[in-house]
């Protein structure tokens, strides 16, 4: 019976869930450069888990991959959090979800979390780096390493004014969720590649925005790759040249993407992209100019776990 664990190598993976289901928006507005002609070809496995049939909108996932190396805990990725002011991304604004309940559930409290790696500082990717106290926003992970890609701590920092293709989007994100754990001494701003053990690397990917990162296990003869957001739905593994609307850096993006799935191919590593519902990760093998999903990962189908 599959589960929300897997062993790689020396190290084990769980899968934590926040949120499955609709984001409000149809694979046209998703991906508007994707091909309507590939949704429908492969419509058989990509509904209902990546789309909703009856309603033509994508669904999605925010979970944290949980990683035990080493004698170490390592979250990739902190999802969306609770009571946060999101105006211009209502989606993800005041949840309340049990995702620090369904950590415990995998026998993790905040203080045994070891190392957070934030593959980027997008909303739904670092909002329980933090939480609130009283009325101040402070660290959920009070003695972890919070390892976050220069790059991209520069490009969200208010103060720098860059523009971006989220417009407001990305608003107040960077101000309670990634400034609090900085202030407090826990962050490990890297640049170009950082390890984290003999098992894990993280290089930086960059195009989806400016310091998105990968993190690369290697652990006996498993390989697997943590892509976050280079890949929001399988639908870019069939078409790799289709970006997301929220790529600052198209062609970028297309480039990372290519290059980290031919890798990937090659060494029959598992993809665990930051967002998929049904068994969350691949393997992916070549196929014409792009490439398909050779198999999926053994983990519990998300919408029936979440039941």
């Amino acid at each position: 019976m599959p589960a929300n664990e897997i062993t790689l190598g020396d190290v084990t993976v769980t899968r934590v869930r926040e949120y499955y289901g609709p984001v409000h928006m149809t694979p046209e507005t998703f991906f508007p450069e994707s091909s309507p002609r590939t949704w429908e070809e492969h419509s058989s496995w990509l509904e209902p888990h990546f789309v909703d049939p009856g309603t033509r909108i994508v669904n999605s996932a925010i979970q944290t991959w949980l990683l035990r190396s080493e004698g170490r805990i390592i979250l990739v990725d902190t999802g969306v959090g609770n009571h946060k002011e999101r105006p211009y991304a209502p989606v993800w604004s005041r949840l309340d979800t049990d995702f620090l309940d369904n950590l415990a559930a995998a026998g993790v409290r905040p203080e045994d979390v070891d190392v957070v790696v934030n593959t980027h500082l997008h909303v739904d990717h670092v909002g329980w780096n933090t939480f609130l106290d009283g009325r101040s926003w402070v660290p959920t992970f009070p003695k972890a390493t919070y390892l976050i890609a220069r790059a991209d701590f520069d490009f969200w920092n208010p103060a720098n004014e860059h523009r971006s293709v989220l417009g407001r989007g990305n608003q107040n994100v960077f101000e309670d969720s990634v400034a609090p754990v900085h202030e407090a001494g826990l962050t490990t701003l890297w640049e170009g590649s950082y390890t984290i053990d003999a098992n894990l690397r993280l290089d930086l990917a960059p195009g989806h925005t400016p310091g998105s990162s990968v993190l690369t296990l290697a652990s006996g003869t498993d390989r697997a790759v943590f892509v976050g957001d280079l890949l929001h739905n399988p639908v870019q593994i069939v078409e790799p040249d289709a970006n997301s609307c929220f790529c600052e850096d198209p062609a970028g993006a297309r480039a990372t993407r290519r290059r980290i799935l031919g890798w990937a191919a090659d060494h029959r590593a598992l993809v665990f992209p930051a967002h998929l519902g049904g068994h969350g990760a691949a393997e992916v093998v070549r196929e014409g100019n792009g490439f398909a999903v050779k198999d999926w990962a053994p983990f519990a189908d998300l919408a029936e776990d979440a039941r």
